[in-house]
């Protein structure tokens, strides 16, 4: 029976693994209880130096799934790809259940049909700002603009709320409520 499990692999290599792993399931006597190998991605969009790109991420570093019939050469077969590390559960695998396998497929879905951003920042949030003038002023975001990858930040300079404007993502860092407090 095909069920779906989790594989460990080199991070940053789960490209070339799932291609590996694609080959080696052409070539094996035992590829046909190998139904599905899937590396899980999101388009994530941000904006760099006021352009907008769009970029593919994986979801899961270091991770695959794959649908197939667990057995001794099958799992022979696949752990010994080049980059893969093992199977969560070790020497027993365990599949992952079907209502975790509809979520997962489903979220997937869901993300094909959008564009994550990549900085989740919005009003009132806390920042830090890590460059410029401003740098280490910690702050409350007042506006956000998405779409050209700016936001403004109230600071308070000797006391005075100061408002910084024109500010890009990759300038401030979240911080908790309780970072700034300390």
């Amino acid at each position: 029976m095909m069920q779906w499990y989790v594989i460990q692999v080199l991070s940053s290599k789960e490209k070339q693994v799932k291609q590996a792993l694609d080959e080696n399931k052409k070539r094996s006597e035992h590829g046909e209880k190998i139904e599905e190998i899937l590396l899980p991605t999101e388009n994530v969009m941000e904006v760099k130096q006021g352009q907008q790109k769009v970029s593919e991420k994986r979801i899961w570093p270091g991770y695959l799934l794959v649908k197939m019939e667990i057995s001794d050469d099958v799992w022979m077969l696949i752990k010994n790809t080049n980059g893969v590390i093992g199977f969560l559960g070790g020497e027993h695998p365990t599949p992952l259940s079907e209502t975790e396998v509809a979520k997962i497929l489903q979220d997937l879905e869901d993300k094909k049909q959008g564009v994550t951003q990549k900085h989740k920042f919005e009003v009132g949030d806390h920042v830090k700002i890590t460059d410029g003038v401003f740098v280490n002023f910690v702050g409350t975001i007042i506006e956000t603009y998405h779409e050209k990858g700016k936001l403004s930040v109230n600071v308070s300079i000797f006391g005075r709320e100061t408002q910084v404007d024109d500010l890009e993502f990759w300038q401030v860092e979240e911080i908790s409520e309780d970072a700034e407090a300390s």
